[in-house]
């Protein structure tokens, strides 16, 4: 399944649950057994007035977690073509309802957003009660490479960061690091990579009786001051102005060229970003747009439901496989989108992105 989960008991009899994404050669990628498996755990420790507190992390060193199983997605797409697999619908039904699980968790709970994470790791990362970043964290929506879009409630999370920033990293797929996931309202605390083990032991010390807290928020500020002399510089809060300035536009076709246009910058952040765009789906470009303006007065649970009818919609049109093909499976990075020219995307094509592609009441009406 590559979950791993176990409770470790405290001082007091108080229990902590600890599940691990145990699939570091594939950096922790999400499959459907695997969410399923984490989804059930989770709700059973909810349950479980033993449970107290419940930390999320990820093995190996290189990543949290990379995002979702594409490759497998694909493969359904492509024995499904011009409609939806039942893979697609199941998994999307199952990662959302995870991730909104996680955004309404009744206990505490911490999430270790160590290295890569990405697309689906942010998913996660973002319903956490505590958001953990290190220094070697690295937080991304990179979906405009491969031909989808920024789920996993990215309309919700990226539409409330300040100014155009929210825009600018949906559409260009920008890391952020530790200090910027900070700045931005992105992640909780910092701390060291060799810390998870105290904080552990320290949770396990915790009294859960009373003022719990209280308790926990002292412990983190701790921690934290242990290792803030490894916090890296900020990269996005500084270029803000700029990006503001930049994106002050009115339609997305205008918002791509002004990014695509960052290629030559002095500023080699923002010319990589320029070029990651110029590299990338023009299609995605117009849902980012719409998603974003749409979310803005959504619930949380309304942002899902709407993800939900995108992510079906993108399985259904060419895109997201030519993309994953490109990048992931045959490794040419040559996409040979079907609408290549951000001008010509057809309306009527956006539009098909957010209609219902099922019958009856919505798989996610329950939420909320």
């Amino acid at each position: 399944m590559s979950i791993h989960c176990e409770v470790l008991t405290g001082a007091d009899g108080a229990r902590i649950g600890i599940a691990t994404l145990d699939a570091a050669k594939t950096l922790n990628a999400l499959t459907l057994p695997m969410i399923e498996m984490l989804d059930s755990h989770l709700r059973e420790w909810a349950r479980d007035p033993g449970v107290v507190c419940v930390l999320l992390r990820g093995d190996g060193e290189k990543a949290f977690c990379a995002g979702g199983d594409v490759r497998a997605l694909v493969q359904a797409c492509r024995e499904h073509p011009g409609s939806v697999p039942p893979l697609a619908a199941t998994f999307f039904a199952a990662e959302y309802r995870l991730d909104y699980l996680l955004h309404t968790y009744p206990k505490p709970l911490l999430c270790w957003g160590h290295g890569h994470v990405l697309g689906g790791g942010m998913g996660l990362l973002q319903g956490a009660n505590v958001r953990i970043v290190t220094p070697s964290s690295r937080l991304a929506m990179p979906e405009v490479s491969i031909g989808l879009y920024p789920d996993v409630g990215a309309s919700w999370f990226l539409s409330r960061l300040p100014g155009k920033l929210g825009l600018f990293l949906a559409l260009t797929g920008a890391p952020i690091n530790a200090r910027d996931a900070l700045d931005l309202g992105l992640a909780d605390r910092f701390l060291g990579e060799p810390q998870q083990a105290a904080l552990i032991e320290e949770l396990l010390q915790l009294n859960w009786q009373e003022q719990t807290d209280l308790q926990l928020n002292s412990l983190l500020r701790a921690e934290q001051h242990r290792a803030w002399g490894e916090l890296p510089e900020a990269q996005w809060l500084p270029r803000r102005a700029v990006i503001d300035a930049l994106l002050d536009i009115a339609d997305p076709v205008a918002a791509w060229r002004a990014v695509c246009g960052l290629r030559q910058h002095a500023d080699p952040l923002l010319a990589k970003a320029g070029e990651r765009l110029h590299e990338g789906c023009p299609l995605t470009g117009h849902l980012v747009w719409e998603q974003l303006h749409r979310a803005r007065h959504l619930s949380l649970a309304q942002v899902f439901q709407m993800e939900y009818a995108m992510s079906l919609n993108c399985c259904r049109h060419p895109e997201f496989s030519e993309g994953v093909r490109a990048r992931l499976l045959d490794k040419d990075n040559q996409p040979r989108w079907h609408w290549p020219d951000i001008g010509k995307v057809p309306a009527a094509v956006v539009d098909a992105h957010f209609a219902k592609v099922w019958e009856g009441r919505h798989p996610l009406a329950d939420l909320g």
